[in-house]
């Protein structure tokens, strides 16, 4: 059944890190000096990670905000995968798999069940393929508390409409952030667009695997050099200092209207849920 598929998604994606994430974090650790307060916080964060596995419990406490990506073949409804996800947030809030994040912002009242207007949110896509993929991400309230977005020229930080005035954009977010939002994370960048896609861009980037090298050589040179820098930074893991302040950098472009010129960053905190579901003739395969 269709809401059995995506209740075991959310359940892998709420309970069990993606490898290339895991192995992020088992690699920051081993930089860090025995002794320092940035070798326990990985040690901790990395015991929590295998236990999560194992007992099939929540990585984190904050479950997030759930988004769906769905591509779909032509001729079906967008409408059986909403209703089917929709049912499967219900029962895996249910199950405990997520604590009931969708509060109304007007009453104050939480619909205790991880649905209501636009929670989950779901993009749709159809697309000539004859099978359906779902991606599913897990955005945790404080990474995306320090998410920042700019208007280029920004005189404040000496941000000219340039590949230098992006990047200095991209500094000043993390270094703002101070730890906050649960370092270390990785950072998603969207280019361009208008206010709203260039948000949308930034989040996307997230599928992308750490390590995955951008087609574009540019934005693949930036994202190189921009870890790095911002890994000097020595704010590290929870704020403590450390040599490992993000562990991943990933940048998205796209064409702008003349007038602006939108950088919009977003964070994602060390537990970097996200995971896939194909469906193909019925038959049902996840991915990390």
């Amino acid at each position: 059944m269709l809401q059995d598929a995506f209740l075991e998604l959310l359940r892998r994606a709420a309970c069990d890190l993606p490898p290339d994430v895991e192995a992020a974090l088992r690699q920051a650790y081993e930089r860090e000096e025995a002794g320092q307060p940035a070798k326990s916080v990985f040690g901790t964060i990395l015991e929590n990670v295998a236990m999560a596995r194992e007992a099939s419990t929540p990585i984190c406490q904050d479950t997030g905000s759930i988004n769906f990506y769905i591509d779909f073949p032509v001729g079906q409804r967008e409408q059986d995968y909403r209703v089917a996800a929709e049912a499967a947030a219900a029962e895996g809030t249910k199950r405990t798999y997520l604590r009931p994040n969708a509060v109304n912002p007007i009453t104050g009242k939480n619909s205790g069940n991880n649905v209501g207007v636009n929670a989950p949110f779901f993009h749709f896509h159809q697309w000539a393929e004859p099978y359906t993929r779902v991606r599913v991400m897990l955005k945790g309230g404080g990474s995306e508390n320090v998410g920042a977005q700019y208007r280029l020229p920004d005189t404040s930080i000496g941000a000219g409409r340039d590949l230098n005035g992006i990047k200095k954009c991209i500094l000043d977010a993390v270094l703002k952030a101070q730890g906050f939002g649960c370092s270390p994370g990785a950072i998603g960048v969207g280019i361009g667009g208008d206010r709203m896609t260039s948000y949308l861009l930034s989040k996307e980037q997230f599928f992308r695997r750490l390590g995955s090298v951008n087609e574009d050589a540019t934005l693949a040179r930036m994202e190189t050099e921009l870890c790095g820098k911002l890994n000097e930074l020595n704010i590290g893991p929870m704020g403590f200092g450390g040599k490992t302040t993000v562990l991943g950098v990933h940048i998205g472009a796209q064409h702008r209207h003349p007038a602006t010129f939108f950088v919009a960053i977003t964070y994602m905190c060390w537990a970097y849920r996200r995971k896939t579901m194909t469906i193909r003739d019925g038959e049902v395969r996840y991915e990390d």
